[in-house]
């Protein structure tokens, strides 16, 4: 039988404990998530991380700002909260409006603050294998949910769909530091469904629903769905319950024949909210040192 890899299990244990740490400080950890413009999709996901923080007991600043916002402006929002003592973490919802270069904003948060993990510091860090950063949420995400479930890693062939600056490149650093040998394939990749079959895991962030057929798989293997895509001519609504939000693989086929598979929703998408404010409170200790 299928082990079904649920993240909502996992965040419950790091909710808990956040809970924990979170009522002996001596004032709250405190998170300014940065918002552009009235994309629905990213209203909905700061809702969820706003429910989540105050569930756990820190502080949350939501500094929304219009669509025609300058890129000076917003910089000089960014440092403003760079430079306040009060504040110890930033993240920007993205995406961002055309007018906005996404690598320089990411760049303007300090790297002590940064806690998506997204800065060209947190970056080298991650490259050069240095705990001392803050890990990108989604990657963190990926590896407590195979951790939880006792799926190794190192020396495991691992394959990643999906090259994206934000999730797929730094899932594959995330998988090489922990021993793997990562494998990444895009839309460019020849024989696609040779190459997944060879994979000890197979993690898809392609933001194609249904991607991943029975054709892709095999049996013994695990897969980490990391895609949320809403199915075409479905609005994005506030009521989950409402949506019809399904990953990257073709749940019901593939899970008839892999070891292990993680849902969508319920499987890497709690987890990329809980590692977020882990990485939060941990600014929070270093700024209160």
């Amino acid at each position: 039988m299928v082990k079904i890899l649920d993240g909502r299990v996992v965040q419950a244990g790091i909710k808990k404990k956040l809970i924990a740490t979170c009522s002996g400080l001596v004032r709250k950890p405190h998170l300014v998530i940065i918002q552009v413009g009235k994309r629905p999709e990213s209203t909905l996901y700061i809702e969820r991380k706003k429910k989540f923080g105050e569930q756990i007991g820190v502080k949350i600043t939501h500094a929304h700002y219009p669509q025609a916002i300058s890129e000076v402006k917003l910089i000089s929002e960014i440092i403003n909260f760079n430079n306040d003592g009060a504040v110890h973490g930033i993240i920007v919802q993205i995406p961002l409006p055309k007018q906005l270069n996404t690598t320089r904003i990411l760049n303007t948060i300090s790297a002590v603050k940064d806690v998506d993990g997204l800065s060209a510091v947190n970056l080298q860090r991650a490259w050069q294998n240095d705990q001392g950063g803050f890990r990108p949420a989604t990657a963190c995400g990926v590896l407590i949910l195979l951790e939880h479930y006792k799926i190794p890693l190192r020396g495991r062939t691992v394959v990643i769909i999906g090259r994206s600056a934000l999730v797929g490149k730094h899932l594959a650093l995330a998988c090489l530091n922990a021993g793997a040998t990562v494998t990444i394939c895009h839309r460019e990749t020849k024989n696609l469904s040779a190459i997944t079959k060879q994979s000890d895991i197979l993690i898809v962030s392609a933001g194609s629903p249904g991607l991943i057929t029975k054709k892709y798989v095999r049996a013994g293997q695990v897969v980490v769905d990391v895609g949320i895509n809403v199915l075409p001519g479905q609005k994005l609504l506030e009521e989950v319950g409402k949506r019809k939000i399904v990953g990257d693989v073709a749940y019901d086929e593939v899970a008839s024949i892999v070891r292990a598979i993680s849902p969508v929703p319920g499987g890497v998408g709690p987890l990329t909210i809980a590692c977020l404010f882990e990485n939060l409170v941990e600014a929070y200790k270093f700024h209160s040192r």
